[in-house]
């Protein structure tokens, strides 16, 4: 038997993946909030290449399919990139830094942003989803698979995916906070995810439904995990009217801040310490990177599997 201990992105899909190969697996949940609760959930490998390391790009390639086929609601409608016209020079360094973009005109993509950006840059093959329904929904799948979802002590090989709380075992993780706000803007029609390149406020607006947007980009280098404070709230929303000034009448709806575990080297990974399997680090690339790493923790314990098979 697995024990995964731990209900974020990351645990959902390593039980997942580990109830699809076959193997006996149960999901060790308590009542504290994942760092994917807050995620903007946008599954966008071409770019994260801004800064991602080439295995984080390789791996979020697939992850769109992956997502597909397990969760409703992805949205595969690409992201649009744009930059104020002051800051066309972001967008020429943006386009040198990563790969699947065509030039695009944002205005026939997104009519709503007409007469607001010259030019932009479209990741046609990329998309997004609503983290939290994306959860619940692998719950659901899990359940109806006749995976046991409990609270307690772990029976069986700890497969440990807490995130930031393996801080007990894993010393090298470290927080990074995460900000992020939810609107209803009435006023905004905005079909896929806009990245807004700033060199100072940069951000992204990923689309809801029923005229709600999540706003986010903050990242910031502390273990804080308090709320979010006014600067950010006050900096995300200028950044978001800058895009369209319809998000001036917009309904604050949530706001809300989370931190990512991270190693120093910022590349999620599967380590073998302390008499457990991790499963960690998924920093701002958990909904990109969970689903590869899940699989091919799921190919390594297959081939013990079969070794030990060999060996009676």
């Amino acid at each position: 038997m697995f024990s995964v201990v731990g209900a974020g992105v990351a645990g959902l899909c390593v039980t997942t993946v580990l109830a699809e190969r076959g193997l006996p697996v149960e999901l060790l949940s308590d009542d504290s909030i994942p760092a994917s609760h807050w995620a903007g959930g946008m599954l966008a490998p071409g770019c994260e290449g801004e800064s991602a390391p080439p295995e984080v790009i390789i791996a979020g390639v697939k992850a769109v399919e992956w997502w597909s086929s397990h969760v409703p609601g992805v949205v595969r409608r690409g992201t649009l990139v744009v930059a104020p016209p002051r800051d066309g020079a972001e967008l020429d360094r943006f386009a040198r830094m990563t790969t699947g973009h065509a030039p695009a005109d944002p205005a026939t993509l997104e009519p709503d942003l007409a007469g607001r950006f010259a030019r932009g840059l479209f990741f046609a093959d990329e998309a997004h989803l609503d983290p939290r329904k994306a959860m619940a929904a692998l719950r659901d799948r899990l359940t109806a698979m006749g995976i046991s979802i409990r609270q307690g002590q772990p029976r069986g090989k700890i497969i440990d995916c807490r995130g930031l709380a393996a801080r007990d075992l894993l010393p090298d993780l470290r927080g990074v906070r995460g900000e992020m706000l939810i609107v209803d803007a009435p006023d905004v029609t905005l079909t896929r995810t806009i990245r807004l390149l700033h060199p100072r406020f940069p951000c992204y607006v990923v689309p809801r439904g029923a005229g709600r947007y999540m706003i986010g980009a903050t990242t910031v280098e502390t273990d804080d995990p308090g709320p979010v404070t006014a600067r950010a709230v006050m900096e995300l929303l200028s950044a978001a009217y800058t895009l369209h000034p319809g998000f001036a009448e917009a309904r604050l709806i949530e706001t809300g801040a989370g931190l990512r575990p991270a190693f120093p080297d910022n590349i999620p990974r599967i380590r073998e310490e302390g008499g457990r399997i991790h499963v960690n680090g998924m920093y701002r690339h958990g909904f990109l990177m969970a689903p590869a790493l899940a699989e091919k923790l799921a190919d390594h314990l297959m081939i013990r599997k079969e070794k030990t098979c060999e060996l009676n």
